[in-house]
């Protein structure tokens, strides 16, 4: 119980609080006496100078291990036992290493680097796709055990909770303790990229402003779950387009990786690099798990991010290419194993994994590897009104040269974002990357793909 007397109290205080920040800020702001001109908010747009995020072999394998340890006499669940213990083999001349591994050995290698790190979101302990697991629960006692928190190399905290459900809420949280937590790496993790909608005005107000209004920086980093994989409207899409939008003057960062090795350089430059700017992941779900995503211990202790992935598997020499298919993030994979991908030997895939700030030279790099382009197509699963083809075709056709045409395939305009029924979503994806990668239509002895109508006639439930 507290009475009148405290509760006054405490709101005078809680309200002076923001006085004495105002009249700074108005200071900071003044005009000169001398001049009669005001302070003004100068953006540094300059290049910042890149960290180093490659990690020696012998430091990831030390963490790996101390990862996966726990107290004598812990019963770890029997389901998850297997899951951890392939862990100790990725880092093999096999490979494997998944995301939530990536991601564990980035965390604690900046840990080891004096860098405090805060995780919140909605389900971020175990993973909202059973993939992170970093505290973990003794199967008879219930005991909880977080491995990360007990690095021997650890020079910083490492903060992890599961927030509510109340998104503006606590973005506006996470924003305000990155502000004041400078040097920490603060990250927030929606469930689904799409309900990052409910902080919007924190999202519009602060985080993409908050640098031209008031020359405030902040690390917080968005992990944003996206992708289409046919469920639906409200699990398919965080809206990158939203982002790209309100990207200008370099105020945030928006990254769309499609390896773990991207995605472990990308979290450790994000704390490194010496520019603060928010960073927004759009982060997968089929590759949290897809083999073909793997990566090895040498693509972590090697190298750095990089904003552009050119064709790693290109099927002819470079001037037998006419076709350059561009994309970016899950849809890919999607391309590279479609099966008529064997047979485009005139068709290169490039991936940028980095959205904004575009990457003008390295895409141009790109183009100029292939002499005899006729074509460069960006290739999306989102509507043309959406994802992240605004932003890329008219700086991609700027970029290309003389008599190379332009093509955007994706899905048409549309008010919502993906299909709600599965069979329409498999009907469009088939036609998506068919037409991407100028695959032919089936053979006669080969039904073409169904329609939408078709699949919704053959399913009684439609």
């Amino acid at each position: 119980v507290v009475s009148k007397e405290e509760a006054d109290s405490m709101a005078s205080r809680s309200y002076q609080r923001l006085a004495d920040a105002h009249a700074e800020l108005k200071d900071r702001l003044a005009s000169d006496p001398a001049t009669g001109e005001f302070q003004v908010v100068e953006l540094d747009r300059r290049a910042s100078q890149e960290p180093i995020t490659a990690v020696a072999p012998e430091t990831l394998r030390t963490l790996n291990a101390e990862l996966l340890e726990v107290p004598e006499g812990f019963t770890v669940h029997r389901k998850l036992g297997p899951q951890l213990e392939r862990r100790r083999k990725t880092l093999g001349p096999d490979g494997g290493i998944d995301w939530a591994q990536a991601e564990a050995l980035a965390f604690a290698s900046l840990l080891g680097q004096s860098v405090p790190i805060r995780l919140t979101g909605q389900d971020t302990e175990r993973g909202t796709f059973s993939h992170r697991h970093l505290v973990l629960h003794d199967a008879h006692t219930g005991a909880r055990y977080t491995p990360i928190q007990a690095l021997a190399s650890a020079t910083a905290p490492f903060e992890l909770h599961n927030s509510p459900l109340s998104e503006s809420a606590c973005v506006a949280f996470e924003y305000g303790y990155s502000v004041q937590a400078p040097k920490a790496l603060v990250v927030w993790e929606a469930q689904f990229g799409d309900f990052v909608n409910g902080a919007q005005v924190i999202v519009d107000q602060f985080l993409v402003s908050g640098l031209a209004k008031w020359g405030q920086t902040t690390r917080l980093t968005l992990l944003l779950p996206h992708g289409y994989e046919g469920s639906g409207p409200e699990h398919s899409s965080a809206r990158m387009e939203r982002f790209l939008q309100m990207g200008a003057e370099g105020n945030i960062r928006v990254a769309n990786c499609t390896t773990p090795a991207q995605y472990f350089h990308l979290l450790r430059r994000q704390a490194l690099v010496p520019k603060a700017r928010p960073l927004v992941v759009m982060t997968p779900k089929k590759l949290l798990r897809l083999p073909a995503a793997g990566s090895s211990i040498e693509d972590l202790a090697s190298g750095g991010f990089r904003s552009v992935l050119d064709d790693p598997d290109l099927r002819a020499d470079r001037e037998a290419v006419t076709r350059l298919v561009m994309c970016t993030g899950k849809i890919y994979y999607d391309l590279a194993q479609h099966e008529s991908r064997q047979h485009a030997r005139q068709t290169a895939i490039a991936r940028v994994e980095l959205l904004y700030p575009f990457a003008r030279q390295q895409l141009k790099d790109v183009i100029e590897g292939y002499p005899n382009l006729e074509t460069v197509v960006w290739a999306q699963e989102e509507p043309q009104n959406m994802g992240a083809r605004l932003l890329m075709q008219p700086r991609v056709e700027s970029l290309l040269p003389h008599g190379v045409g332009f093509e955007y395939i994706g899905r048409p305009l549309r008010a919502s974002p993906s299909e709600g029924y599965p069979a329409a979503h498999l009907a469009e994806q088939s036609r998506i990357l068919r037409e991407a990668l100028d695959a032919p239509e089936p053979p006669p002895d080969r039904p073409a793909d169904p329609s939408v109508e078709q699949l919704m006639e053959k399913d009684p439930g439609a």
